[in-house]
């Protein structure tokens, strides 16, 4: 006999909760978590909440040595403070990923974006290294020093977010969630298009963000406007 997939967990009937009530058939699948393995929770949530921006960690350990890791689960989450947030997987060999354990034992830490160009220099750093190694001199990283922190910054990304530790979450979980203030932000001056107003053309930076799937990559140049309505709708 199969084992249960999760569609077959979603469409249970003990489980199943149509929002429909009319004779209309109901289009969407239901998942309630609680009844999830969280692999599969992860499933979910990474393949629709999408795309997400890859914060590329720049760390140092005790021994002074620097740590570089890419993680999708991250994003600006206020501007004022300006604060970021990123949540850090446990591994299952060890008891934190290197990048937690840097952070918290000095404080700070440097978020580089990352353009297409440095794609595969970003993934080699997501390989699950021996602690310790040195990934960006395993990705062949040329550093610049940070204005003020200790730890560098990458040269090649266009964008670097000097940051300082805030506050560690943990809901009970294998996750832990980082909260980094924001004291210092390089831009790469030709990605403004209009460096006195603060106006940058996104498609200048070429960033990728991070798709469904163990490869899934897709770019941040293809964009639409649409302009902000004002009240009352005309």
């Amino acid at each position: 006999m199969r084992s249960r997939s999760s569609f077959d967990r979603a469409t249970d009937p003990a489980l199943y909760h149509p929002t429909n009530m009319s004779d209309t058939p109901d289009t969407f699948s239901h998942f309630d978590l609680a009844s999830l393995s969280n692999a599969d929770t992860y499933k979910l949530l990474a393949s629709v909440v999408l795309p997400r921006p890859i914060a590329w960690v720049v760390s140092r350990n005790k021994a002074g040595a620097l740590n570089a890791a890419p993680f999708s689960f991250f994003n600006i989450v206020s501007a004022d403070p300006p604060i970021i947030a990123i949540s850090f997987a446990g591994p299952p060999d060890r008891t934190e990923k290197d990048t937690l354990a840097n952070i918290l034992a000095h404080g700070e830490f440097v978020v580089n974006m990352v353009p297409e160009e440095l794609a595969e220099a970003m993934n080699i750093t997501a390989t699950n290294a021996p602690r310790g190694t040195d990934e960006t001199q395993l990705a062949g990283l040329e550093l610049l020093p940070s204005a003020v922190l200790e730890v560098p910054r990458i040269a090649a990304s266009p964008v670097a977010l000097e940051c300082k530790l805030v506050q560690t979450l943990n809901f009970g979980g294998a996750s832990t969630i980082g909260l980094g203030r924001v004291v210092y932000i390089h831009i790469r001056t030709s990605a403004f298009e209009n460096l006195e107003r603060l106006h940058i053309d996104p498609a200048q930076l070429r960033l990728i963000g991070r798709m469904a799937g163990a490869g899934g990559y897709t770019t941040t140049r293809d964009m639409f406007q649409i302009e902000r309505k004002a009240w009352p709708l005309k």
